[in-house]
């Protein structure tokens, strides 16, 4: 059998197989890290322990208790409901004069509302939140998009155009985990799309002769593979992860794609390269090379973890250390009901001479001289487990950061009201800083790069709604790149003001309910200004308007004086019309 030498067969661009090598070196570094989330993941999910560490005990029972699921779910809920408590739940906060004026303020959080409505971004932080529970580590990209739907008569309906924030999956990127910072660390995402993707991107680019003929490589690679009957050798370090092999890869219909964010030196060239995007296909290739556009100084790749690890970027998350509490229970479990199966199926005893016998009710058993059958009865003492469950059970959440008040369920005994707020506030201290951590390192720099790359790449008018607060209309307004453009930043509020806002909420709801009951305090508070502090805390500013009871009033008088009249016109016509 021949062998194939398929480096030399490829002939491979050096700068494309140092990105390969950096991928598989980094990739191989964190494979401790991808089992310890492969093991949580299969007790997330479990529907028995079949699937998990469990399999290896001898029980017959393989009941497991899905505690740690329900941890994930409350976890994953509590998160979502503390970032966005309510509609508005970010805001405009300017560096100058210039663009702290209140209609540059509105359209620039107007234009925001709109794009994360549009484009699906509520349902894209949800699935990140949930990388952050289960991984502990969380990744995304902003990107624009400018996607259009063409008809047959040659007509182009715009279907979404401007900013969309990604996921990436934690098994997809790789980085340096030692640096000091993940923006300071290169990174290389992998993706995977067919031929037909490849040659529809290069299709729309027709003057670009250099991505055709990287097309023309990458065919030609998968011919001589196609008709070769012998042995690839030195494959293993072009073989795209998820293929077995080579052959494999290349008789598939699909493309590797590994993209490179950062600075690198290219030894082949003798050259270093800053700030750079490039494009790698078949690990063997570079499709792309350029300077990264972003105004923002760094790759717009964005990462979040739970719990920070010194000297690692790979940070844990809050099921990590739940793993054997989670293997424990079911243990306990498994183990006191293989017990009651014993007692209530006990193993029988036989002694000396005894002739065969059917074990059932009424059964008749011959017994020999010193013949004996009895019952092997296990210790009993395994049937009280369920209070090491129990125990087991109330740690996991308390670890977890996921008190039991987050769950609705009160904790035992008689408190004043002043002591509920004390406990429930010592108790959700963990839970709100994190999840203000989640809202600070992570959702900011996400939304300000939406906005960046929308100052970049909008060029043509777009029409979005904006709410007139002084007369409560919507308004539909024409917004260019310069509307969005000024000094400031977007500021998500939603987790670093939730506890805050609610206690305050609170307060002045008691303090409210004190001015109606005494009558020598009312004269000291001001009624309008606790309303529209309490409109504003709520997040409801339309609420709030002076004097504004008397004038729906009045209003309302005057729609009966006018429905009265209307009446008696009708009346007086038909009186007179003798009916």
């Amino acid at each position: 059998m021949d062998t194939i030498d398929i480096e030399h067969m490829i002939n491979p661009d050096q700068l494309a197989v140092e990105i390969a090598n950096k991928w598989n070196t980094w990739n191989r570094l964190r494979q401790p890290w991808i089992e310890q989330t492969k093991e949580l993941r299969n007790y997330v999910y479990a529907t028995d322990t079949t699937t998990t560490a469990n399999a290896i005990l001898p029980w017959s029972n393989t009941t497991t208790t899905p505690k740690i699921t329900q941890i994930s779910d409350n976890l994953h809920a509590n998160y979502f409901a503390t970032l966005f408590p309510q509609q508005k739940w970010m805001r405009w906060e300017a560096d100058t004069r210039d663009a702290a004026v209140k209609a540059k303020r509105d359209i620039i959080q107007s234009y925001m509302e709109n794009k994360v409505r549009q484009s699906d971004y509520m349902n894209t932080v949800s699935n990140l939140i949930q990388d952050w529970v289960l991984y502990g580590n969380c990744f995304a990209i902003v990107e624009w998009e400018d996607n259009f739907v063409k008809k047959e008569d040659g007509e182009y309906i715009p279907s979404y155009v401007g900013p969309r924030a990604m996921r990436i999956s934690p098994y997809d990127i790789c980085f340096n985990p030692t640096a000091t910072s993940f923006e300071k660390s290169p990174k290389i995402i992998k993706s995977i799309k067919s031929l037909g993707e490849i040659k529809r991107m290069i299709d729309a680019d027709p003057k670009n002769k250099y991505l055709a003929k990287v097309f023309d490589k990458m065919m030609g690679a998968r011919r001589t593979v196609a008709s070769s009957e012998g042995h690839i050798d030195k494959g293993e370090g072009f073989t795209a992860d998820g293929f077995s092999n080579i052959q494999q890869y290349y008789e598939s219909d699909y493309v590797e794609i590994l993209t490179f964010y950062g600075d690198i030196y290219s030894q082949s060239d003798n050259e270093f390269m800053a700030d750079r995007i490039i494009t790698v296909v078949d690990r063997a290739y570079v499709l792309d090379n350029q300077e990264n556009p972003s105004w923002l100084g760094t790759a717009p790749i964005f990462h979040s973890g739970w719990r920070n690890r010194p000297d690692n970027l790979y940070s844990m998350g809050p099921l990590d250390n739940l793993v054997g509490m989670q293997y424990r229970i079911d243990h306990l479990e498994n183990l006191k009901a293989d017990v009651f199966d014993q007692i209530a199926y006990p193993i029988i005893k036989i002694k000396g001479d005894v002739e065969d016998f059917v074990f059932e009710p009424g059964a008749r058993i011959y017994l020999g001289e010193e013949g004996d059958v009895g019952y092997m009865a296990p210790d009993a003492t395994a049937l009280n487990a369920d209070m090491q469950i129990q125990l087991l059970e109330n740690k996991m959440e308390e670890m977890a950061g996921a008190p039991k008040q987050a769950m609705g369920i009160r904790t035992p005994g008689e408190k004043t009201a002043f002591e509920v707020q004390t406990l429930q506030n010592s108790a959700s201290r963990i839970f709100e800083h994190k999840a203000a951590h989640f809202e600070r390192t992570f959702l900011e720099p996400m939304l300000n790069a939406m906005l960046e790359v929308s100052r970049r790449y909008m060029n043509r008018a777009d029409v979005v709604r904006v709410m007139d607060e002084d007369i409560g209309v919507m308004q539909f307004l024409d917004i260019t790149r310069e509307d969005i453009t000024a000094s400031g930043k977007i500021v998500p509020v939603g987790a670093r003001h939730f506890a805050e806002r609610a206690r305050r909420v609170q307060n002045l709801i008691q303090m409210a309910a004190i001015k109606s009951q005494d009558p020598t305090v009312a004269p000291h508070l001001s009624g309008k200004e606790l309303a529209r502090i309490i409109a504003s805390e709520l997040g409801e500013p339309t609420l709030f308007g002076e004097n504004i009871t008397i004038a729906e009033q009045l209003e309302t008088q005057r729609m009966a004086q006018e429905a009265e009249m209307i009446n008696q016109e009708e009346l007086m016509s038909a009186q007179e019309a003798g009916i």
